[in-house]
């Protein structure tokens, strides 16, 4: 776990600390219902004053941190380290009072070192084991002597408290251990996200250098190609069946000029400025218009379902391309009509996206946004990883699955700007 930051070693340890402080109110009142019930039950008088007073600061420690791992501030180690340090003075000063090393209460000094075995460096979790090893050792020779006149029963008292001691010390550590366990397996979790994340970015910023050297490579032929165009339109001017194709062709060409002047004005990280704020249904409108008229073929129709106004979301050129990804695949997938839907609810928005095509293979399903798929004519890219990457960095998230009516489905889901008074 070494290679986690700072700052989730801070989370950790405070996740630690609260479930240190759980484990210390249950052996708290472990204790002080031993010390409360044995006059009364076992018949052994256990000098309560001095017991209760440890017992009672001890629970105002815990009240504190408590507090303490409340907050959002940051936790380290050493506090950790400390308080499990106290725990082991408090249990060695109440073992003390009450018979040392030969109260079967002993075993308890082993819950810190479990604790700090869990949660500690090594360097610290050999203190802590140390230390409980020396009061151990301590409370063999110094302590004060329990009395109890009859031998027998207090062999059989001892093997009783040392069988209940056992009970509460193995619930107490395989609670603690199963909960750590948990935690740990969470971090783990989202080490591998992380790193699957950084992957997947590296990825995109390899293309978008790519992109970039594409679009300045590309300007000279798409020159060629509109010069030509010109000549062509007139030497066949009276032709108007093929100057409406020229047309057409020249259309094409100046999107295509546009949308290298923005990949080239766009080059490099984006700034927080370059963010825009628009009307949900307002920015798809014009997206789709946009798209239409890069594929005159493709048809599609759009809905609305939603209470109220469209809700606002944040958009820049990236989102805007990551849709037109999507919807290219979706023209490419079948020629029928593509359905765009627009859905929002209480927190969030949804734009899907259902073709009338054969739908997703399951490869795509499986690794879509993860890795660059091969090309194909359902049209399953570099796009889909491009559309991934630009969505997440946004806050929303792309999920892609199969219509039960056939045909591919994409929904891209958005968090939405609240306006004042929501």
């Amino acid at each position: 776990m070494n290679n986690l930051t700072p700052a989730d070693d801070g989370s950790n340890l405070r996740l630690d600390q609260r479930r240190a402080v759980t484990l210390r109110w249950w052996l708290l009142a472990a204790v002080v219902i031993a010390v409360s019930s044995a006059p009364v039950l076992l018949d052994i008088a256990l000098p309560q004053l001095p017991m209760f007073a440890v017992l009672l600061l001890m629970a105002a420690f815990n009240t504190v941190i408590q507090w303490r791992a409340r907050s959002e501030e940051a936790v380290g180690a050493g506090e950790l380290f400390g308080q499990l340090c106290v725990d082991l003075v408090a249990l060695a000063i109440l073992l003390y009072v009450s018979g040392g090393a030969a109260n079967p209460l002993i075993s308890f000094l082993l819950v810190p070192v479990a604790v700090a075995a869990l949660s500690l460096p090594g360097m610290m979790t050999a203190v802590v084991a140390l230390l409980a090893v020396v009061l151990y050792s301590l409370l063999m020779w110094v302590y004060l002597p329990l009395s109890i006149g009859d031998t027998e029963r207090a062999a059989r008292l001892h093997l009783a408290g040392m069988w209940l001691t056992f009970v509460i010390s193995a619930t107490m550590i395989a609670w603690f251990v199963a909960r750590m366990t948990a935690s740990i397996r969470e971090r783990d979790r989202r080490l591998v996200a992380a790193r699957e994340q950084a992957l997947r970015d590296e990825r995109v910023v390899a293309l978008g250098g790519l992109a970039a050297g594409a679009a300045h490579e590309l300007g000279t032929p798409l020159a060629t190609i509109a010069v030509i165009v010109g000549e062509l339109e007139r030497e066949v001017f009276q032709n108007a069946e093929v100057h409406a194709d020229l047309a057409l062709v020249r259309e094409q060409l100046e999107i295509c000029k546009g949308i290298i002047s923005s990949m080239a004005a766009r080059a490099g990280t984006l700034r927080p400025e370059e963010l825009q704020v628009q009307q949900a249904d307002a920015w798809l409108h014009g997206v789709r218009a946009r798209w239409q008229a890069m594929r005159p073929r493709a048809t599609s129709r759009l809905r609305f379902d939603g209470n109220g106004p469209a809700p606002q979301i944040v958009t820049e050129a990236t989102l805007e391309q990551a849709l037109v990804n999507l919807l290219n695949n979706a023209a490419d997938a079948s020629a029928a009509e593509i359905d765009i839907k627009l859905v929002w609810g209480a927190a969030q928005l949804s734009i899907v996206i259902e073709d009338g095509g054969p739908g997703f293979p399951g490869d795509v399903l499986r690794h879509a946004g993860r890795m660059p798929l091969a090309a194909r004519n359902g049209g399953a890219g570099i796009g889909l990883l491009l559309a991934f990457s630009s969505v997440e960095r946004l806050g929303g998230r792309i999920v892609l699955d199969n219509s039960p009516a056939g045909g591919g489905r994409a929904s891209i889901d958005l968090p939405f700007v609240r306006r004042a008074g929501m």
